[in-house]
């Protein structure tokens, strides 16, 4: 699975991944996010992930674009251990894309063009 980031250079994009736990145990991952941009990623609610028996949740993944080129990193999801249960490892794609640059400021300046 792929999760793509789209915004503006220097703007925080949130996007969700919803996670499903269909078993009657509770789930417990640690998330993990690894790969070249992995440092402009972050997961604002911490890197513990508990879902209830047959229940669901969603995990919040922020990125903030520093650069023009295309950012890429992998999110893992490891399985810990809750009762002897434990879930299979999840793994995301985390692509980005600048589709425009806003200006931080405007400078307005005055000057003669040519003095003899």
């Amino acid at each position: 699975n792929t999760i793509e980031f789209t915004g503006a250079l220097h703007a925080t994009v949130v996007e969700q991944v919803h996670l499903k736990n269909p078993s009657r145990k509770t789930l417990k991952y640690k998330a993990i996010l690894v790969g070249r941009d992995g440092d402009d990623f972050s997961l604002p609610k911490g890197n513990i992930v508990t879902i209830a028996p047959m229940g669901q949740t969603c995990i919040n993944v922020e990125f903030i674009s520093r650069f023009l080129r295309p950012a890429e990193a992998m999110l893992l999801l490891i399985s810990k251990t809750v009762g002897g249960i434990g879930g299979a490892t999840l793994t995301f794609s985390l692509k980005s894309e600048v589709k425009h640059i806003e200006s931080a400021n405007i400078l307005k300046c005055k000057s003669p063009c040519y003095e003899l």
